[in-house]
């Protein structure tokens, strides 16, 4: 049984990875900064190297590095903190790959590429960030290249497109599918970016590759998503539809600064490096989306007090 390290087991992404995972028999201990306890959790702060000394005990086989600090709008207002945990706090998971001997799979971002027409390829491409997500997580795949060319680490880095899941927080923070969902139910208005456009990978499809990742012996850079690219306007029509919500809630505005139009991975390693193509349609994901957060809204309102 191998074992896998998830920092950042409590987010959006490591919850099922980390449920994914024991289910194809890999012994996990999750790390997180949020407060708990439990057996198989440790409560680390990974710009605290101390606080990652009990995971290093564990001996673990494998690390995926999903803690950061996350979002386009999120990083350009905590400036600070994204630098120091996304750089710093990413060395400090490094060392700690080194120190284990362990494998390491980077979680990046598909915000490193930043404005650019045609397909984001991992070699082709020139990435160019527009904004300091991207810019440092960008400088978080230098880092793990050092490491690599220099001191031997084994490492892969994953380039995600627009994971979601139906069970993910809500949140004004949040991706747009989330977001379109929680508020259309609720008979709140939306805003959607002219021109932009996306494919969305169902997390079921996700948690695949990125166990996937674990596996390969070589250093690569994989953009991991769905062919599928679709205007915003057709994700937001679709689940409109499906929670019956009045048309008049879409808005159309311009972009806003920092932000891409479109996004086109080029998704051929992902498939020949990781053998893994996605299952889930976007169709077949709206309808999981419309129908969970319906029964999540409505379920939180017969837990409220009367």
């Amino acid at each position: 049984m191998k074992r896998a390290l998830v920092i950042g087991s409590e987010g959006n992404i490591g919850k099922p990875l980390a449920a994914h995972l024991r289910g194809q028999d890999w012994e996990v201990l999750c790390a997180d900064i949020k407060p708990g306890w439990r057996r198989d959790y440790l409560q680390v702060d990974i710009n605290q190297p101390a606080d990652l000394i009990p995971t290093l005990r564990w001996k673990p086989d494998v690390i995926f590095a999903l803690a950061a600090v996350v979002s386009r709008v999120t990083c350009e207002q905590a400036s600070s903190l994204a630098v120091g945990t996304n750089l710093g706090g990413l060395n400090n998971v490094i060392l700690l790959a080194q120190a284990a001997d362990a494998r390491l799979v980077y979680f990046s971002t598909s915000e490193v590429y930043g404005p650019t027409d045609g397909p984001m390829d991992e070699v082709a491409t020139v990435p160019r960030p527009n904004n300091r997500y991207g810019l440092t997580k960008l400088l978080g795949e230098r880092l793990v290249d050092y490491e690599v060319a220099q001191h031997g680490l084994r490492a892969v880095t994953l380039r995600p497109f627009m994971i979601y899941d139906e069970n993910e927080d809500f949140g004004d923070h949040r991706s747009a599918m989330i977001r379109f969902a929680h508020d259309l139910a609720r008979g709140r208005p939306i805003e959607v970016h002219r021109g932009s456009a996306r494919g969305w990978l169902h997390i079921s499809d996700a948690v695949r590759a990125i166990e996937a990742a674990a596996g390969l012996d070589e250093h690569a850079v994989i953009n991991i998503g769905h062919s599928d690219v679709a205007p915003i306007q057709d994700l937001a029509e679709g689940l409109r539809a499906r929670l019956d919500a009045p048309p008049s809630l879409i808005t159309l505005n311009d972009l806003p600064a920092r932000m891409t139009a479109a996004k086109q991975p080029s998704l051929a390693r992902m498939r020949d490096l990781l053998g893994v193509t996605p299952k889930v349609s976007l169709d077949e994901g709206l309808d999981r989306v419309a129908a969970r957060v319906r029964a999540r809204l409505a379920q939180g309102r017969l837990e409220q007090p009367a």
